[in-house]
């Protein structure tokens, strides 16, 4: 296999595996009040769980029964969360098929996952969230940048084993 076909086979292998984790984190938001039940209800037969991580569930779980009760369109919102991670797993089919050309769906991404750090930070406090758990938000950013980085790396790389590839005209 030559370097050039092991580099995309690499970015390729990256890719699938940031969008089955986006497709699966955006498909979490649909079933979330039934997640809840299931989290509490695990939870619950688990030994040692720290008391504020089990008061948050019940207390999420409670809000979130009591919206989709008497105010179920607010859940709608939790529906386009979810559309919009489906929405940008697809973008990502342009880095897959042409990494080069499409860099910049990566580098998108990357700022996207930076942009989830201040968005905890500010509307964490603001909506009421404990800390810990804005941490929590935050990782998905941190994490998420990791193969997006590697990705950007290995694409650069393809790049300089591309422009070498292609004959030089003589002038």
């Amino acid at each position: 296999m030559s370097d050039r076909a092991a580099q995309l086979k690499g970015i390729r292998a990256w890719l699938v595996f940031f969008v089955v984790c986006l497709v699966l984190s955006g498909a979490t938001a649909f079933p979330l009040v039934h997640e809840l039940r299931w989290t509490e209800n695990l939870l619950g037969h688990l030994p040692a769980v720290p008391d504020a991580l089990m008061e948050w569930i019940v207390r999420v779980r409670q809000g979130l029964e009591t919206a989709d009760a008497d105010y179920p369109f607010l859940l709608y919102g939790t529906d386009w969360l979810a559309f919009a991670h489906l929405v940008i797993a697809v973008a990502f089919y342009g880095p897959y098929r042409d990494p080069v050309r499409n860099i910049w769906v990566v580098e998108f991404g990357m700022i996207a996952c930076a942009g989830i750090i201040p968005l905890a930070l500010i509307c964490g406090p603001i909506r009421g969230i404990p800390f810990w758990w804005t941490v929590i938000d935050m990782s998905f950013g941190v994490f998420g940048v990791i193969p997006l980085y590697v990705v950007r790396k290995k694409i650069k790389r393809l790049e300089g084993l591309t422009a070498n590839a292609q004959p030089v005209l003589a002038t």
